[in-house]
């Protein structure tokens, strides 16, 4: 982190800079989050991680930025508050740094012990893992408040500083503890896990292709791609933060050198704007979140019903409805351990229910059934019903 006093013109450049990454930083985690609530399959342990790195990045977003801009204007406030708001940059990039070798460490057992995997990696433990990561991030992020920072060094000046990071923050604690300790060996870590993911799942590959297992051959294509998508977000992480870090150093090994203005501002905002990032990586990357950000985009931002204006039968959506038997028209009660009703799809004549299901003589080896269930009007007017229900079921998800 650096400070360093800025022209009026480079400080409006900069100032604006910050407003647009905290507002698509914002915006593009809140998505995120709304993404992973309203798509069942987004709820796995590897987008607990998700959610608990996007989190972070809302609150560089909605708190660390607005604390940037305020820092790069100048004021004097008591010195343990200027520590505070700089200590609270540090907490957010720690559990952004742990969150993503959460990720990793996930996706490394799921291809590791696949057939294991979810007895082994619950939810529950990974909720531990998440809330871990943030306190570990706390004390790590805090530890200035204990003493190691330039309290010392401003005896002269009293109570009353001029809020920058480099007068409150000691930059051996910078570069020794929070990079070398860390910063840089999670990083190394992650870039060893991904290395063997990568490795595992083209062995895996080539390995099911050679015997016909094209089922076994999906799941690590799959995951493959997921996996690609997710070291992306790691590699930006990297690049985006690694540059300021160096500076760091420069400034600690060489603190006589002359640092440029423009590049500080740059690494500065290249932190910031890597909290921006990572929504537009999940949408590009990660088709899961592609499907969650068009529904959202098409049915909350554009008010746009999947069939158009829906006069007569309730609304496109309904509430998810969990029941314990299914009734079928001849009388018929077929007991089932649940019934989950995912999606309400309606035009005035026909209604389609996406519908997923774990009848009790379903066999063990298959977790549940999906099936649509379709309810006509009894109405005259419907011989087109195929065709009907065939255009209505283009609009699912």
């Amino acid at each position: 982190m650096h400070d360093v006093s800025k022209p009026r013109s480079t400080l409006s450049i900069y100032i604006g800079v910050e407003v647009i990454i905290a507002v698509t930083s914002i915006i593009g985690n809140l998505m995120v989050i709304w993404a992973v609530g309203i798509n069942h399959s987004l709820r796995d342990t590897t987008f607990c991680f998700i959610v608990s790195l996007a989190l972070a990045d809302i609150a560089v977003g909605a708190l660390v930025i607005p604390l940037a801009i305020t820092i790069s204007i100048g004021f004097n406030t008591h010195f343990y508050s200027c520590l505070l708001v700089t200590c609270t940059v540090l907490v957010l990039t720690q559990s952004s740094i742990f969150a993503l070798l959460a990720i990793a460490i996930d996706r490394y057992l799921r291809v590791k012990i696949p057939l294991s995997y979810k007895h082994v990696v619950t939810r529950r433990r990974a909720s531990t893992a998440v809330v871990v990561c943030w306190m570990v991030a706390i004390v790590v992020g805090l530890t200035p408040m204990l003493g190691w920072n330039n309290r010392q060094l401003l005896h002269d000046n009293g109570s009353l500083v001029m809020c920058t990071f480099e007068k409150v923050i000691s930059m051996d604690y910078m570069v020794y503890f929070n990079f070398f300790g860390w910063v840089l060996p999670p990083l190394v870590l992650m870039l060893l896990i991904y290395a063997e993911i990568f490795y595992k799942i083209h062995h895996q590959l080539n390995k099911k292709v050679m015997e016909g297992l094209t089922d076994r051959s999906h799941y690590y294509s799959k995951e493959l791609k997921l996996a690609k998508s997710l070291a992306l977000v790691l590699f930006l992480f990297a690049i985006s933060w690694l540059p300021l870090n160096i500076l760091n150093c420069i400034t600690l090994f060489s603190p006589k050198s002359d640092k440029s203005t423009i590049l500080i501002n740059i690494a500065i905002l290249l932190t910031h704007g890597n909290s921006a990032v990572n929504p537009i990586v999940y949408a590009f990357q990660i088709k899961k979140f592609q499907n969650a950000f068009r529904k959202i985009w098409k049915l909350y931002v554009l008010c746009r019903d999947p069939v158009g204006k829906l006069p007569q039968r309730g609304s496109q959506r309904c509430q998810r409805r969990l029941v314990r038997r299914s009734r079928a028209n001849d009388g018929d009660t077929y007991w089932c351990k649940w019934i989950l009703v995912r999606e309400r799809l309606c035009t005035p004549d026909i209604e389609l229910l996406p519908v997923s299901m774990r009848p009790y003589y379903l066999p063990c080896e298959f977790p549940q059934l999906f099936v649509t269930v379709v309810y006509i009007q009894p109405k005259d007017n419907i011989a087109k019903a195929s065709e009907m229900i065939y255009n209505l079921s283009q609009k699912l998800p």
